[in-house]
């Protein structure tokens, strides 16, 4: 796609935020939009956590995830792609339809302006331990779990606050493969369960 192209470098993710905020807004920077797989792209797609990141930062974000029908689009990003981990792809793959996502250039730079201001500070909080929570067996889990989230994120649109828990679990479960932080895995779990309890409640 014309003025998205992506360099060798997103091949891999990056390990921390700073680094792939940075990457993520060189994506379609020629462009007047930004396309889902202009983001995608810039991070690379050989990995399951960038797909949790991108859905779950896109859902958090006032900008973007507050508009009507977009948590259930990154719900629909985080099933493909978790499905496909869950089968032994290497390489995930998404519909033309839904790489071809727009949103416009000042909007995105916008949310990605609000999203630096934490990012070093998370960033410390960042380190390798408890690993057994996110290196292979583990990583299982991590995916079941966000299929989890993703299918209960429709019904979060009606729900207040519900879709920005969601949002943050899957942000902390990409903090988590991404750092090999098993402690981010866990807080992820806890609110995933606090968020689910929170639908039921909501729904009864």
């Amino acid at each position: 796609m014309a003025g998205e192209a992506t360099d060798p470098e997103s091949q891999s993710a990056p390990g921390d935020l700073s680094r792939l905020l940075a990457r993520v807004q060189r994506a379609g920077r020629h462009a007047d939009s930004v396309s889902l797989e202009a983001i995608l792209d810039s991070l690379g797609r050989r990995s399951f956590a960038p797909f949790l990141l991108v859905a779950g930062l896109v859902t958090l974000a006032p900008l973007i995830g507050d508009i009507p029908g977009v948590p259930t689009l990154m719900a629909m990003l985080v099933v493909l792609a978790g499905v496909q981990l869950l089968a032994g792809r290497e390489h995930i793959w998404l519909p033309g339809w839904l790489l071809r996502r727009r949103v416009s250039r000042a909007r995105f730079v916008a949310v990605v302006r609000w999203m630096q201001r934490p990012a070093h500070w998370i960033d410390r909080l960042l380190k390798p331990r408890l690993t057994l929570l996110t290196r292979p067996p583990a990583h299982i889990a991590v995916a079941l779990t966000s299929l989890l989230i993703a299918l209960a994120m429709p019904p979060m649109e009606v729900v207040p606050f519900t879709a920005n828990g969601a949002g943050l679990a899957l942000t902390l479960f990409a903090l988590a493969l991404l750092a090999h932080d098993g402690l981010m895995a866990l807080l992820g779990y806890l609110l995933t369960f606090g968020t689910l309890a929170l639908v039921i409640v909501g729904l009864a």
